[in-house]
């Protein structure tokens, strides 16, 4: 009999959704369609499932954890011409039907935070909630137009991509970490580095969000100086009944960079609150003093892996 692998341990597998294909990250398998949800994470512009890995590291004992690189990002395909937003969230909206996951919580950074929305706004069935960290809004993002024309001349430029990353986390990261995340920026694909900044972000799916039925929490940097509490508390509380909003001291933009304790024991809390909530409803619902869950077993078929 061959010893099982840690939890902890990160996989990379690939997959072909949509006619593209992405990598994934997944670590924590043993927990997988167990009595606590899937966490399937969706990384910021620029990034990868990478930027996720400390945070992972910190949750898979006790989650299955899921995180792709999405189109154009990481080690995925390119993305096709004409993409929009609601691309992306059909992607992840596959990943999660392939994976079979019977519940999960959609864990969105920055960019990955308004694709979370979009997948969310579609009340996929067994998604239990939604976090989302420093959030792009449902609106169009405000980047300053100058900003905007800099960052597009500057794909590939590793001087520019290394003081995005020193400017977005305040210089504070690892040299691991902080050699990952420029690594993460000079490999995006040219294509959607376009998109995001000449579409994606100014994409205006505000009229959707509403439509969003489970709880959503969201995480703003302290020292975020352009995703601000003020405007998520415009942009998306007042649009989404059940949405709350904390503040994460110390940080700035990238929050699973900078603190990735932080924002894996607020994932761990949020969870761990939603799944007292649910005992308590099942409770008063049956008038019985023992909450049941059933555990499934992995059914995904490996044949649709490609590695």
């Amino acid at each position: 009999m061959q010893p099982s692998c840690p939890s902890w341990m990160i996989f990379q597998m690939k997959f072909k959704i949509n006619d593209t294909i992405l990598n994934v990250l997944e670590a924590g398998v043993e927990n997988y369609n167990k009595s606590r949800p899937s966490l399937v994470f969706l990384h910021y512009f620029g990034g990868s499932s990478g930027a996720w890995t400390e945070v992972v590291e910190k949750l898979a004992t006790d989650y299955h954890c899921v995180a792709p690189d999405l189109r154009g990002f990481g080690a995925s395909d390119a993305l096709p011409e004409n993409c929009a937003v609601k691309d992306y969230a059909d992607d992840v909206a596959d990943l999660i039907s392939i994976l079979t996951l019977e519940n999960y919580v959609l864990i969105g950074h920055s960019m990955g935070g308004k694709i979370a929305l979009a997948l969310a706004a579609r009340k996929p069935k067994n998604l239990q909630s939604l976090i989302l960290l420093a959030p792009s809004p449902p609106t169009p993002e405000p980047i300053k137009e100058t900003e905007r024309e800099k960052q597009l001349a500057s794909h590939g430029n590793r001087c520019v991509a290394t003081e995005t990353v020193c400017q977005a986390a305040g210089g504070k990261l690892p040299g691991e970490v902080f050699a990952r995340a420029i690594n993460d920026n000079l490999r995006t694909s040219e294509a959607a580095w376009k998109w995001w900044l000449e579409s994606g972000s100014r994409e205006d799916i505000s009229s959707e969000v509403k439509k969003i039925n489970v709880a959503v929490l969201i995480a703003a940097g302290e020292q975020d100086e352009a995703m601000t509490p003020k405007l998520f508390k415009n942009e998306i509380v007042r649009r989404i009944k059940n949405a709350s909003l904390i503040v994460v001291p110390e940080v700035k933009h990238l929050l699973p960079l900078e603190a990735p304790e932080k924002i894996a024991d607020l994932i761990r809390r949020h969870c761990e609150n939603r799944a007292d909530d649910q005992q308590s409803s099942e409770k008063n619902k049956l008038g019985e003093s023992k909450f049941y869950d059933e555990t499934g077993k992995r059914t995904i078929n490996r044949k649709t892996a490609i590695g």
